[in-house]
């Protein structure tokens, strides 16, 4: 039911004056506003305005009162729905300061905040107190200038954290790339080299330790028989088989 875990809200709402036939607002011109909404503590929501010169306004809501505003606004759901939407239509860029009550010599007597999620949403509206008490004044002045510069130091330190971790990332990234590249170099290398010594293996395989093998000895390895050609004979080495002699050679002598 607290606002434990709320941070505290800078805006610059959008003055105009409140529509009045007796005043003459229309003709003073309207200065720029703060606005800073924060929790004093678990039960309150606090809002101070301020334009740094002669309009300081305030207002203290406690969860009992911010029921009440719920209640009239027509929000349903749970509290902290509605928690969620007050802060969201703070938070919006649509966000308006309404003055009245205007006087040459102390400017704007009252004010209220009107601020919406979206346009066709409920409206939400808190009326504010003017410090008219100078020291008072100057306290939420203070206030609100050291906790905006808190929060300005808060964004500047996680944005340096941000950007040193960005920094060890990029680092780490390019070790990695360089690790990437030295490993595809050494693969490229050693794939050049095997390519090399499976050429130089081609070209070298006939031969045996340096010579070459005799027709002899690669017909003994080929497994292919081969066709024997009949080789002729010389007229004068063949044996001749005409036929057998009947006479007797001693016969013939004696004849």
């Amino acid at each position: 039911m607290g606002f434990e875990e709320l941070q505290p809200i800078f805006a610059e709402p959008r003055p105009e004056w409140a529509p009045s036939p007796d005043s003459d607002s229309d003709s003073a011109p309207l200065p720029r506003f703060l606005m800073h909404v924060f929790a004093p503590d678990i039960n309150h929501l606090k809002f101070h305005v301020t334009d740094y010169r002669r309009n300081t306004f305030e207002a203290v809501k406690s969860v009992a009162q911010l029921e009440d505003l719920r209640d009239s606004v027509g929000i349903g759901g749970s509290w902290s729905d509605f928690v969620d939407y007050l802060i969201a239509s703070i938070k919006s860029h649509d966000v308006r300061l309404v003055l009245d009550d205007y006087s040459h010599s102390r400017g704007a007597g009252k004010a209220r905040v009107v601020a919406q999620k979206s346009k066709g949403m409920p409206l939400i509206s808190i009326s504010l107190t003017k410090l008219a008490d100078t020291s008072s004044a100057n306290d939420a002045m203070a206030y609100t200038s050291f906790e905006l510069f808190k929060a300005w130091k808060c964004t500047q330190d996680l944005a340096a954290q941000e950007q040193e971790h960005s920094l060890k990332l990029e680092r780490a990234a390019s070790t990695e790339k360089e690790k990437n590249e030295n490993i595809h170099s050494q693969l490229g290398k050693r794939q050049k080299a095997e390519n090399n010594y499976s050429k130089t293996s081609d070209v070298s395989a006939p031969l045996h330790n340096g010579t070459q093998d005799s027709p002899d000895k690669v017909a003994a390895r080929d497994p292919t028989p081969k066709k024997v050609t009949n080789r002729i004979v010389p007229a004068f080495r063949r044996a001749k088989v005409r036929g057998a002699l009947l006479q007797d050679t001693e016969d013939d002598e004696d004849n």
